[in-house]
This record gives structure tokens, sequence and C-alpha cells, in this order.
């Protein structure tokens, strides 16, 4: 089989051959007609059904592909992981069977499995000196797919990138910031920088600062703040709310506040503090103070 398509391949060249001429007259252009038909039969029986099985195998084994995957992901075992495990899985499952696809068509045509092997060894470090940064960002995923420092859905700090994890893929990281922006961050880059991790806890301690003037009674001032924080629903009674002073600035007293809550409420919290503060401060006649200037005319 293999002699009769090498003698065929060599027939195939001598016609490509004689084709190379271009005709000058009729005749001429008759008889190149007729060896342009035959070389295209010869095509036809040489390579003509191999190319068109081939065809067919890749257009069947990519919807295959495509749909085995969609039933992976809703799969039970799948399932039980993470949904950032899963989207990585399911990405390195798709393109590991496309590429045997491909290698199969390839032998399919007539392609020796010795010449794709080479080729694809070659390719492969070609394209791996090439895209040496694509190759760290596959590295990067693996190492957060294993190691898990996040996972979808945590709302994590990195450098100046802030927001929730909406994906993890095979070469980057989107994140959705809190003014609903996408970012996409190279895995690599991600992996390999010092990461906050807002919701690896399901509680986390609010921090406020609150100043208030050096004419009111410090132990007042504390047992109002006190109060607020009890008030909260959301704070935490254990532990207990911290309320102390703090600091002696140059214009007011400082006093920090501490208070625990659920994840999720944090910014709550936060924000309802602040102002539930300032009202009490006015209820109480608790002035905050600002820098002030006196200027005196000699």
């Amino acid at each position: 089989m293999e002699e009769t398509t090498t003698l065929l391949s060599e027939e195939l060249s001598e016609s490509l051959s004689e084709l190379a001429d271009i005709p000058t007259n009729t005749e001429e252009i008759s008889e190149y007609l007729q060896n342009l038909i035959m070389l295209v039969q010869e095509f036809a029986v040489t390579y003509g059904v191999k190319l068109l099985i081939a065809a067919v195998l890749l257009i069947v084994g990519f919807k295959l592909i495509n749909v085995f995957a969609k039933k992976l992901s809703k799969s039970k075992a799948m399932s039980k992981v993470d949904l950032s495990t899963q989207g990585f899985v399911n990405n390195i499952f798709s393109i590991g069977l496309k590429v045997v696809l491909g290698i199969t068509a390839l032998g399919i045509v007539g392609v020796p499995m010795t010449s794709i092997i080479a080729v694809v060894g070659s390719c492969g470090l070609a394209i791996g000196l090439a895209l040496q940064g694509s190759l760290s960002n596959i590295a990067g995923g693996f190492i957060i797919l294993f190691l898990k420092p996040f996972v979808v859905g945590d709302f994590i700090i990195s450098g100046e990138i802030t927001g929730t994890v909406e994906a993890i893929g095979i070469f980057h990281t989107k994140i959705i910031t809190v003014d609903n922006k996408r970012i996409v961050v190279p895995n690599s880059t991600i992996s390999n920088a010092t990461l906050t991790n807002a919701s690896a806890l399901k509680e986390r301690r609010v921090d406020l600062t609150f100043t208030a003037s050096y004419s009111n009674d410090v132990d007042t001032v504390e047992n109002v703040l006190k109060e607020v924080c009890r008030k909260h629903e959301l704070v935490f009674s254990e532990p207990e709310p911290f309320v102390r002073l703090s600091a002696h600035k140059d214009f007011a007293l400082e006093y920090t506040v501490r208070v625990w809550c659920k994840g999720d409420d944090y910014w709550t919290v936060y924000f309802d503090l602040l102002k539930d503060v300032k009202k009490a401060f006015d209820e109480n006649s608790i002035s905050i103070p600002y820098p002030r200037i006196d200027i005196k005319n000699k």
C-alpha cells in the first residue's frame, strides 16, 4: 500500500511538472486541460477519500468533544469540586482530546506517525521558547488550582487589584472590581504576587478611628462609642467590641474602635458605624475638631 502511494505521488509530481509549462496555442491548451483533469482525478483517487474521512472525523469529533466537555462539567463527580477546578479541568480535557483528534486525522490522510511526532516535537520546542510567558501562566494556573490561595467567588487584594474572582482559566484569572469592571490577570502574575484573601475566613474585624475634642470627657466618649457598637445588630457581642483612647493628636484625641462581624457584612458595618457615631456624637454634644489656625494682628 505504501509503495502504491509512493508511486502515485511520483506520478502526481510528474503531472504537476508538466502543468508548469503555460500553453501558447489552441492544441496545447486542449492537452493542458486534459492533463489538469487527469491530475484532479489522480489526486481524488489518492487523497480525496482520506481527506474527506479526516474532515468528517474532525467536524464530528470536535462536536462530540464539546458535548462530552459539557456533560463532564455537569457530572456528579465534578459537582463535588469547586468552580475554579471545574473550569480548569474542563479546559485541559477539551484541548487534550482535540490535539489527539488532530493527530489522528493527519494519520488518516497518510502522514507517517514518525513525521508527526518529529514535527510536534519541533513545534513544541519552538512554541515553548516563543511562549515562555504563556507556559508560566499555565504553571501558575496549576499552582492556583492545587494550592487554592483563592477560589471563584473570593474577594482578593493583590497590589492595585481588588475585586471578586469571577473565573480561573488556563492562562488568566478574571476579577470583577467593586465598581463592576473586569480585570484579566495572567496566572503567573497573581500566583507569584503577595495576595490578601478577604473571603478565606468567615469572620472579619472592622477597624475604625474617630476623633473628639480635648474638652470632652474621655470616659464619656468611650462609652458612647461602645454603645453604638453594641446596638448594631450585625456586630458580634463576642469578641466584645474594643474601644480605647489611642493617640493625642495636635487638635484632637484619637479613639480606636475594633468590632467583629461576618465577612459578607464588613462594608455594611463599616459605613453604618461611621454614620451612627456621628449621630451619637451630636446627641451627646461631643465635638469633632478640625485643624484651625489663629491669626492675630500686632
